[in-house]
Formats: structure tokens, sequence, C-alpha cells
């Protein structure tokens, strides 16, 4: 089992993937939040060491990616309406970004995953690939088929 310290340390410095993460997938307040503390919870009574920075970081991502999906499958989530709207975007942003985040999060989740990690976590196809435990052409692929989705969406020009 980890220190509190230690524990701490970590929510500093992953809280935040983790958070946008869960909202992502998850588009619910309540349930990004027990998603977060499910993460950090597994984190403290995970005791094995991790290689580097990096390979903690891609077990952060994994641990979100499969906790959001549990909620997602459950009966519970499955049977049941949310009383409350969509997530609220924050007020700073802009029109532009707020469309363009609303079409990112109407994305398939496969799409949605990697376009989230590439694009804000900032991470290669391949890393990709190693986080999502799928062949790179895979991610290539859902990378394209999401970029063709997201003009579509936003109204992009044809290439010709």
């Amino acid at each position: 089992m980890r220190s509190e310290q230690e524990t701490n340390e970590a929510i500093e410095r992953y809280g935040d993937t983790v958070r946008r993460l869960c909202m992502l997938h998850l588009k619910h307040e309540a349930d990004a939040q027990d998603v977060f503390q499910t993460v950090f919870l597994k984190y403290l009574l995970h005791t094995a060491d991790f290689e580097s920075r990096e390979h903690e970081k891609a077990w952060f991502i994994r641990v979100t990616i499969n906790a959001c999906r549990d909620v997602l499958k459950s009966v519970f989530r499955r049977r049941t309406v949310s009383l409350e709207a969509a997530a609220e975007l924050p007020a700073q942003l802009t029109d532009e970004n707020r469309e363009v985040l609303r079409a990112v999060r109407a994305l398939p989740p496969k799409y949605r995953e990697v376009v989230y990690l590439h694009y804000y976590e900032g991470y290669t196809a391949p890393e990709i690939a190693g986080i999502l435990r799928k062949n790179v052409n895979t991610v290539y692929t859902n990378l394209t088929r999401a970029r063709e989705q997201l003009k579509t969406m936003l109204g992009g020009e044809e290439d010709g």
C-alpha cells in the first residue's frame, strides 16, 4: 500500500488528466468524481513499482478509461437518465472551442479516446497503441476516421 504523501503527489501530477478523461467519457460530474476517487484508491492499493513517470501516467490513463467503461456498462447507468443536463462547458471557452469540444464528445468512444490522447495529452500513435493495448495501425485508422467525422460535424472544407 502506498503512503498518503505518495498518493497526494500522484493526485497533484495526474489529477487533471484523470478528471478530463472522466468528463470526456462520462459527461457527468458526479460519475466523474466517483471514478476519480476509484482510480486514486486503486493507486493507493497498487503495490507494484512503475518503471518511469511515463509508465505511471499510462497506468493512470488505462485505469481511468477502464473505470469509466465500467460505469457506462453498469445496469443502473443504462436504466436511468440524469436529471442534470450534459456537462456544462466552462465559460472561458469561445463559441468555436465549445463547438469543437461538443463535436469531440459526440464521437464514438474509440475515436474520442485517441483524439483526446493525441491532441490533448500529446501522445504519438505508437504511444497511444501501447496505452490502449491496440495495434498502432488501428490507432492511425481511428485518428483518421475521427478527423473525418469531426470535419463533417464542424463543416470543414473538402480536400481538393
